[in-house]
């Protein structure tokens, strides 16, 4: 069984579209999403330095372009169709195009609004977040807690993100919790925290004028780990999780009970195959990062996808 994921905000690297740029097609999609959405994609994913695409609202829709773009190259012109699908964070509104809940474009409109108003609610206080890597899993939350931070991003493979106001995080980077390591990460807001609700009902209402779809193979989401069947409860766990924790241990612990056997991670990969290479023994991973990566991830897709491959 192979499962097919998407990165979030902070896996995008200055100029990671450029070498997809020469796949056929690609410039065309780009353009056309660039003209729909008055969002240049072409120019944040190939010239804008890291500063430009750190930024909420350039960062989201380009992540999710790219996992749409890369996603589609996996077939070289015919759909993809993996045992399951999830995403984490943003990552979540790539997943749920790649299941069918959401057109691509519409996909696109969605994460545009998404970035604005987290990055509007990110403007209000400074606040940041930071991952808190190793010691014991319940000491670091009970240890956030006492500083007033919240566990954003719970990801599993000794690695919780916090994320509160700037000095929170300080206090948190002079008191660190017995045997972890604190590092400042590069995002722009405590984001899946109280600091985003007013991102939540700019979302709830554009959530209401979209047009959805029941999934149309497994879904696995952030908020518990659950395989979601309705289209609009996808949807709705999407706009709510935006101020709520991601549990991507638990969304790993799902592929494991499911019997995954490969896990594949669309640009801007790295990070969550990272994360299943320590919690996921066993299971073949593959970060489709250049077009270079294509050929072994096809194969890996042929070995693995489908009933027969578990």
């Amino acid at each position: 069984m192979l499962v097919l994921v998407a990165p979030g905000q902070g896996a995008q690297t200055s100029g990671f579209l450029t070498p997809w740029l020469d796949l056929p097609g690609v410039a065309d999609r780009l353009a056309a999403w660039s003209d729909a959405l008055e969002f240049d994609f072409t120019y944040y994913g190939t010239k804008a330095d890291a500063d430009e695409i750190r930024d909420t609202a350039v960062a989201q829709p380009l992540l999710v372009a790219a996992g749409l773009l890369s996603a589609a190259a996996l077939g070289d012109g015919a759909p993809v169709t993996p045992d399951a699908v999830a995403g984490h964070s943003v990552g979540e509104i790539t997943a749920a195009a790649l299941a069918g809940v959401l057109d691509d474009e519409a996909a696109l409109r969605f994460v545009r609004t998404r970035g604005l108003a987290m990055a509007e609610a990110a403007a209000v206080t400074e606040t940041g977040m930071s991952a808190v890597l190793g010691g014991d899993p319940d000491a670091v939350l009970g240890h956030l807690e006492g500083l007033g931070l919240t566990p954003a991003n719970v990801n599993g493979a000794g690695q919780i993100v916090a994320a509160g106001t700037i000095e929170q995080l300080a206090a948190l980077s002079a008191d660190r919790p017995e045997k972890a390591r604190v590092i400042t990460l590069k995002v722009a807001g405590a984001f899946h925290t109280a600091h985003m609700a007013p991102a939540v009902a700019t979302l709830e209402e554009a959530a209401a004028e979209l047009t959805v779809a029941d999934p149309l193979l497994p879904y696995v989401s952030n908020k518990d780990g659950a395989v979601v069947t309705g289209g609009e409860e996808v949807l709705a766990r999407i706009v709510g999780q935006v101020a709520n924790p991601v549990r991507w241990d638990l969304c790993m612990e799902t592929f494991r009970e499911r019997g995954v056997t490969a896990l594949i991670e669309v640009c801007p990969a790295g990070t969550l195959t990272g994360l299943a290479k320590r919690a996921l023994p066993g299971v073949k991973t593959l970060a489709l990062k250049t077009p270079d990566d294509l050929e072994a991830a096809r194969a890996l897709i042929a070995e693995h996808a489908g009933p027969s491959a578990s």
